[in-house]
């Protein structure tokens, strides 16, 4: 590995940890990075999920303060990130990449969707009595939400982070940079456990010199995203996520 290899594989990291922590979509960066420096798509993929974790750490904590008094939302979301990040982990190694490829512009779509109409649907809940403002289908559609996204996060990653304030967008009325906070900590979860699969199962296909570096970009980048995001207003906040996305099924259809 070259030196000029390593600041571009840093430099994606820290790119990456930067967007990750204000949209998501960090690894369509970093993934392309590596395998344009000559590096197996397997070994991409998983090495990147690894070394973006650090980032993800970061990231969260720089979101602390929106998460105060809101530990018991994180306590029952959280478990549903974890197992659908096993699921989706354990995916990417026991099935072809077409199987699970083929739906994920479709669901960066639908996230989008739920991103745009998200005020909308806010807007509806508010306008009802506090005994209706979350109808009871919320909760248990909110729950199915995070596990897939959990699966699609431990198994592919790219724009989980669209995926997951799609939903919440749909199915929570809380403010939008909580609710970024809230995807912070559980995009962490699911890249954490997914990377401990990865270590585990697919200890061959881990180049521990590309997971050094992007950790040390991501990092950083993720204490830089958290200053930059939590100034960001919510219409711009939601406008990036937007565009973020876009360029993520453009990426991955076009040119996958």
């Amino acid at each position: 590995m070259s030196v000029l290899d390593v600041a571009v594989i840093i430099a994606a990291g820290f790119a990456a940890g930067t967007i990750n922590t204000i949209v998501g979509s960090g690894s369509l960066i970093t993934f392309p990075t590596l395998l344009v420096l000559g590096y197996p798509p397997l070994t991409a993929n998983v090495s990147n999920n690894i070394g973006l974790v650090p980032g993800g750490v970061s990231g969260s904590y720089g979101y602390r303060h929106e998460l105060e008094g809101h530990s018991r939302t994180l306590f029952r979301l959280g478990p549903l990130s974890f197992v659908g990040s096993v699921v989706g982990a354990t995916l990417l190694l026991v099935l072809p990449p077409e199987a699970f490829k083929a739906i994920v512009p479709v669901l960066i779509a639908i996230a989008l969707v739920l991103v745009l109409v998200g005020p909308w649907l806010q807007r509806r809940a508010a306008e009802r009595s506090e005994d209706e403002a979350q109808p009871g289908w919320h909760r248990w559609a909110l729950g199915v939400g995070i596990f897939v996204a959990g699966a699609y996060g431990g198994y592919f990653g790219a724009a989980q982070g669209v995926l997951l304030m799609g939903i919440f967008s749909a199915l929570s009325s809380e403010p939008l940079q909580r609710l970024n906070a809230y995807k912070n900590v559980l995009s962490s979860i699911v890249n954490a456990v997914a990377a401990v699969t990865f270590v585990l199962f697919a200890r061959g296909s881990i180049d521990w010199w590309v997971v050094l570096f992007i950790a040390v970009g991501s990092f950083v980048g993720g204490v830089v995203g958290a200053r930059v995001g939590r100034r960001i207003p919510p219409a711009a906040l939601r406008g990036l996520i937007v565009l973020i996305g876009t360029v993520a099924i453009v990426k991955l259809v076009a040119f996958p």
